[in-house]
């Protein structure tokens, strides 16, 4: 009987591990017993004695709490209120002094008085369906952590078991109300995430000193401390588009949380500056370092200020807190209103704009625990903040946040001096660029340079922007439009009607050809308002008026032109909104100056720049595009942002960036550079494979494939080559770069065609092509009349000999009769012989494809399992049993267990008791029992027993889930 592989290679080693860092393993089957045989999600008992150790009045009957927990919706809403239990926010009500307390379930002050428990293959059914995790933590009977263990040697082992946990959510969502982090691993990867968000951008990698090794990500992942912090701090909740979300923040966020508490409570140090990349969750990051330092008992009721410098931002700030629920929180939304609060010594989180501190009298508030968190820290480090802020506050606490580096202009050193003098690298925590970029935070960002034409003379750009001494390390969009203002020459060659014209023309038949055929959304970036206006127009004459939509802000004395274009607010919303998804309008909006920093919408792939811009403006701009965006549904991996030029910005990349040169390096790179690897990797790489095909894909190119192709890891060599190679392509096509290299292409991905149908599993990652790449390979499939593993036979008495007709090699036979076999039992899914046949049938292929034994011999043992097939169908009919009672039969008759014919009708009418034991726990139960039993009566040996029951339930449950 097959038996699972995981425990032997990961899930032992897991628990070990788990145990050294201060676990207490609990066997299976005692965890079973105290979970009330399965049917409760808790310890109970363990529960219930420490709800009544840590809270003294609690005096609600045994079971109360249970019942309380059993009501929460089975939801992600469930889960946020399990959470506050678990933060020990829930209440009881004090029947002595007639009033309600806080609830505690975890003791965070003194974590010795906890229980750590871990416990292995943690079932559970609903009455409708039934999941088994891997290996489940509690802490005090509650469960609060998951992982799914996969081997190594399986292809997409990580994604394989992500995928459970998906199902898990689907099927058992009672599961994940008190359960609140999963990992997958493969003894390699290790993958984490919070249940209730499986999107994929937002699973990420652990990372450890020791890279690869899963002991030491195991004890550092799964540490006491590190698991009760994840609970207590770093589990957070916000609603976007009026959606409720849930993440974790990553390590480099609690990093610099970490940091940021600890500087503001360092009696000897009262500066920091924290540069994280833009789209690395600073936002958070802020906050969260916010709440803890309010909650410090060191702070000593401290007063926190959160400086945002943009209304929007401000808006999205005070959006953001009210969803972490914040008490004590104050919005100064005035100057009057945060001169009021700190002259009257306020204490709590006060969130205010830099500008509110203009003529602020001095010394209005000389306390010591007074914490200053600011955000965009490169852009106030001018004269409100030097001339108001830190003198109205003398003795403050002051850490500045930054989306960008601090570039290495005046105004540059400004911030190092403001913010960085007392870190010798200048900052107190550092998330650069690449480091985004390697974790999957962000994506690198590629440039191409438009036509010559189009683009703005050197000499113009030059003058008028990029040699401007005001110009340098610019900040502020703001302050980007004044300068720009006054460019003259520059803006009226941008804004001519013949360029308008004919960029409008190329930014259509670009994103027609290039971006949509992605999937992807995109930026039209104008010089100014009036410039959107006249894009949208021009626009409107190459693509239907709803694929582009303009969003600037209106005034009321606007010309005619630029009111045409204004948004109400809700409006607005909604076309932001709409923007965000795949299958709705607009694909194209029209910009100047909102929605370049603080927009967050991960489908922007492309953003058509023509609006001088420099510096900071400019890496916060080019950052929209940046963000990971991953649909498994539509099979799309967004592979990086893509920046085209209009203004000639990139030509003079050191001088638009003034940042360290291994900075620039890391922020943007011209897309050439990905034309020069598709080459070497169609010219070094493709040739190996190409040269397989002999003859056009005829029957015997296939076999020939199929054979090559055998050993999984050769197979997922070339699948990983042909990935990259095939991004490649997607993403410069179409160019006529391309053209020398298209059949050798198509040939190659018809290649990859022909493997992946013969060996694809079906959960698989990346099923299918690119969008670019199908169109061409369907149309040379007629050029080439590429073959490939026929389509399946039908598995009955015929079947060996159609197989031993067909042309064609061996391994075309092997391949194609598995899949004969998978399919008969995917769609007799009632009969568990099938189900066993198709495991045989895997069986054989893997040790095919581990070349463990040979091509003629795997195919006789397929023609064997069809014989036996055959043979089983006529012995039922003959005894007149169904599928279930035949199969029970052989099995019994296999283990050798007396009377099998009568004990197989005995177990045919336990199943006819028990109709409905798929979707009752309880008749489950009672069905194994009797099962259990009737087996027990011919043989003494409860373990042989035991195993074949749980074989038998095993495939059942696997033919019900078919």
């Amino acid at each position: 009987m097959p038996t699972p592989s995981e425990h032997k290679t990961v899930q032992a080693r897991i628990l070990t591990y788990a145990q050294n860092v201060g676990w207490t393993f609990m066997p299976r089957e005692e965890a079973e017993k105290r979970r009330d045989g399965g049917l409760s999600l808790f310890f109970d008992d363990l529960l219930d004695a420490k709800v009544r150790e840590f809270n003294p009045r609690y005096a609600e009957a045994e079971g109360a709490l249970l019942g309380k927990f059993r009501h929460f919706h089975a939801d992600i809403y469930g889960n946020r209120d399990f959470v506050e239990h678990l933060r020990n926010r829930g209440k009881f009500f004090d029947h002595e002094e007639n009033r309600e307390r806080d609830l505690i379930l975890i003791d965070y002050d003194d974590p010795t008085r906890n229980v750590y428990e871990v416990t292995e293959e943690w079932e559970f059914h609903n009455g409708h369906y039934g999941t088994r995790e891997d290996i489940v933590f509690l802490i005090n009977g509650i469960p609060v952590l998951v992982i799914e263990c996969k081997n190594a040697n399986k292809d997409e082992a990580i994604a394989l078991g992500i995928d459970q946990i998906r199902r898990y959510h689907r099927e058992t969502p009672e599961l994940f109300v008190p359960q609140q982090v999963f990992t997958a691993t493969d003894a390699i990867g290790f993958s984490y995430g919070v249940t209730w968000n499986t999107v994929r951008r937002n699973i990420f990698e652990w990372k450890d000193e020791e890279i690869g090794k899963l002991e030491a990500k195991v004890k550092s992942f799964c540490a006491i401390p590190q698991v009760l912090s994840f609970l207590k701090e770093y589990i957070v909740f916000a609603e976007k588009d009026e959606e409720l979300n849930k993440y974790i923040l990553r390590q480099h966020q609690t990093g610099a949380v970490k940091a940021s508490v600890n500087r503001a409570l360092d009696p000897l140090r009262s500066r920091g500056l924290v540069w994280h990349t833009q789209g690395s969750g600073k936002t958070f990051t802020m906050i969260k370092a916010a709440e803890i330092l309010f909650r410090a008992p060191e702070a000593d009721k401290p007063t926190i200020l959160l400086m945002i410098d943009r209304n929007e931002l401000e808006d999205q700030m005070l959006k953001n807190l009210a969803a972490f629920d914040l008490k004590n929180l104050e919005h100064a939304s005035s100057i009057a209103r945060l001169n009021k609060l700190l002259k009257d010594d306020y204490r709590g989180i006060i969130v205010t704009m830099i500008h509110k501190f203009r003529d602020m009298p001095a010394d209005i508030n000389t306390r010591s625990n007074i914490f200053v968190l600011i955000d965009e820290a490169h852009r106030t480090t001018g004269g409100d903040l030097g001339n108001y802020l830190m003198a109205g506050l003398p003795n403050a606490t002051f850490i500045g946040y930054t989306g960008t580096p601090v570039d290495k202009t005046v105004y540059g050193r400004g911030t190092f001096k403001t913010f960085g003098c007392e870190d010798d690298a200048g900052y107190l925590h550092k998330y650069s660029i690449a480091d985004s970029i390697e974790d999957g935070t962000t994506l690198p960002l590629y440039y191409q340079l438009a036509p010559n034409d189009m683009l703005v003379p050197h000499e113009t750009l030059d003058e008028e922007f990029l040699s401007l001494a005001e110009a340098e390390g610019v900040a502020d969009i703001d302050e980007l439009n004044k300068i720009l203002d006054r460019a003259v020459n520059l803006k009226n060659f941008l804004k001519g009607k013949q360029r308008i014209e004919k960029v409008a023309q190329f930014v259509a038949g670009h994103y027609l050809a290039n971006v949509e055929p992605l999937g992807y959304k995109a930026f039209l970036v104008g010089v100014d308002r009036e410039a959107c206006a006249l894009y949208k127009q021009a626009l409107d004459g190459f693509l239907p008026s709803d694929y582009s939509k303009v969003v600037y802000t209106g005034n009321n004395n606007d010309s005619a032109l630029l009111k045409k274009f204004h948004l109400e607010q809700k409006k607005e919303r909604e076309i932001r909104k709409s923007f965000g998804k795949l299958d709705q309008q607009p694909k194209i909006l029209i910009v100047t100056e909102k929605l370049l920093t603080g927009f967050d919408a991960p489908l922007l792939y492309a953003m058509y720049l023509d609006k001088p811009m420099r510096d900071h403006t400019l890496l916060q701009a080019i950052a929209r595009v940046n963000r990971p965006y991953e649909n498994e549904t539509q099979e799309m991996v967004k592979p990086h942002g893509f920046v085209l030029d209009f203004v000639g910005i990139f030509d003079k990349l050191e001088k638009a960036l003034a940042f360290d040169s291994k900075e620039i390096n890391a922020i943007v790179k011209d897309i050439k550079l990905l034309k020069m690897l598709f080459k070497n990797k169609m010219e070094n790489i493709a040739p190996d494979y190409l040269r397989l095909i002999e003859s056009n894909f005829n029957d015997k190119d296939v076999d020939s494939l199929i054979e090559h192709f055998r050993d999984p890891e050769r197979r997922k060599a070339f699948f990983k080559e042909y990935k990259e190679i095939e991004m490649l392509y997607e993403i410069i096509s179409p160019d006529a770069f391309l053209r020398r290299f298209i059949d050798s292409y198509a040939t190659l991905s018809s290649t990859y065609d022909v493997v992946r149908k013969a060996y694809t599993k079906r959960v698989q990652v990346d099923r299918d092509f690119q969008r670019k790449t199908n169109m061409l390979v369907q149309e040379h499939i007629g050029t080439y009349g590429v073959g490939e593993v026929r389509d399946v036979v039908k598995i009955d008495s015929n079947t060996i000999d159609i197989i031993n007709t067909q042309s064609g090699g061996d391994a075309t036979k092997v391949i194609n009769l598995i899949k004969s076999i998978e399919k008969i039992a995917e769609e007799q899914s009632d009969d568990p012989f099938l189900i066993a046949m198709a495991e045989r049938a895997q069986a054989v292929q893997e040790n095919f494809e581990n070349r463990q034994t040979t091509t003629s011999e795997a195919l006789e043992k397929l023609m064997q399992e069809i014989e036996t097939n055959e043979k089983r169908k006529r012995e039922q009919a003959e005894k007149g049993f169904d599928g279930l009672t035949f199969f029970v039969y052989r099995t019994l008759l296999d283990e050798k267990i007396d009377n099998a014919e009568e004990v197989s009708r005995q177990i045919r009418t336990a199943f006819a008791e028990y109709p409905n034991w798929l979707k009752s726990e309880k008749s489950m139960r009672e069905l194994r029992k009797k099962i259990t039993f009737t087996i027990f009566a011919q043989s003494d040996d409860l373990d042989r027993v035991t195993r074949i029951v749980d074989y038998l339930f095993c495939l059942l449950e696997r033919a019900n889930r078919i």
